[in-house]
């Protein structure tokens, strides 16, 4: 958006440019009210009798410079821009693969306030894609078998969109495959250090194939880490079946589902990675500040940032020369002295 030549850094605060007339009207208000109150008092041809020295013309101009001050100063913090100048940029960023269990279990509510696993995993991925500056992020969804949702994508406006529709509907095979997932985030990733990448592995830590903790091995061994946030509580809860009630095993008793931190911790363990579990508040968030923004991101983007020159001090200045003329300037002309002879 352009204004008198210049263009407008904050163009979003023009709609505060329509504090000018209201100010204007104002003192035009002000004007005429103080004129009728003078001509209440006296005849208009008596007026310099009744106020010596009161000068019309200089109360015009006090108002006027009061709504050229606001004016500029409204000018000023729209952020006149007039040049610009270039600046060298490189942008880094990490490769995410985000492994996310969808097994019936994960729909247990053992984590208070009627939420179950599967619910606030989806919470704290939300919160983790806002604290994502630059970063690659795949999204894989696992139980007995692993899926890809979505691939290493800046897009996080399209992974929140699918993370919503995760489901232990769309499972093609039951049980929970850790080693499965892991393997499959470690193929996403291109053959280079390991350095720039990790995956985080969401799950409530039944991993019936016994694999995940060989696999993390592996991945340790190409300097991938793996961050693990654990889904539950020790004292567990009963996986619900529809409409029938509970999942039940081939005895019959309904089975409870607990979370196997000890699992999870040797698999982050092994990686050098870090394990956190629900009973920490925004847990994925701070395993994000206090682990993972930590690596070294690979440059993905360089070049040359167009810096603009904000021209504010120019009309701040005038609207500061305004207020000093308007306010040193009185309504009355100075009496002049009587030379004595």
């Amino acid at each position: 958006m352009a204004l008198l030549g210049f263009e407008l850094l904050r163009p979003g605060l023009s709609p505060w440019l329509f504090v000018a007339p209201l100010v204007a009207g104002v003192a035009l208000a002000s004007l005429a009210a103080r004129r009728r109150a003078r001509r209440r008092l006296a005849d208009p041809h008596q007026e310099l009798r009744i106020y010596p020295g009161f000068s019309p013309n200089r109360a015009r101009a006090r108002a006027a410079l009061a709504t050229s001050a606001v004016v500029l100063l409204l000018l000023a913090l729209l952020g006149p821009v007039r040049g610009f100048a270039w600046r060298p940029i490189e942008r880094r960023g990490l490769d995410l693969v985000v492994c996310l269990d969808t097994s019936r279990s994960m729909l247990v509510e053992d984590l208070g306030r009627g939420l179950s696993r599967l619910k606030r995993a989806r919470q704290e991925v939300r919160l983790l894609l806002e604290r994502l500056k630059g970063d690659r992020v795949a999204l894989v969804a696992f139980s007995g078998d692993v899926r890809d949702v979505a691939p290493l994508t800046r897009d996080y406006g399209t992974l929140r969109w699918f993370l919503d529709g995760l489901s232990p509907l769309d499972n093609r095979k039951g049980g929970t495959d850790v080693g499965a997932a892991l393997e499959h985030a470690l193929e996403l990733f291109d053959d280079r250090s390991g350095a720039h990448e990790a995956i985080v592995l969401i799950t409530d830590g039944e991993d019936l194939e016994q694999r995940g903790l060989a696999v993390a091995q592996d991945a340790a061994q190409r300097g991938i880490r793996v961050f693990v946030l654990g889904m539950g509580t020790a004292g567990g809860g009963k996986i619900p079946d529809g409409e029938r009630g509970f999942v039940r095993d081939e005895r019959g008793e309904e089975v409870l589902s607990k979370l196997d931190s000890e699992t999870l911790e040797a698999i982050a363990s092994a990686t050098r990675g870090a394990y956190v579990d629900t009973t920490t508040p925004l847990a994925l968030e701070k395993l994000h500040d206090r682990h993972i923004a930590t690596l070294e991101g690979r440059a993905y983007e360089q070049g040359k940032e167009k810096i603009p020159h904000d021209r504010y001090q120019w009309p701040l200045v005038l609207a500061l020369v305004c207020m000093l003329i308007e306010v040193s300037m009185p309504e009355r002309r100075p009496r002049r002295r009587r030379s004595t002879p």
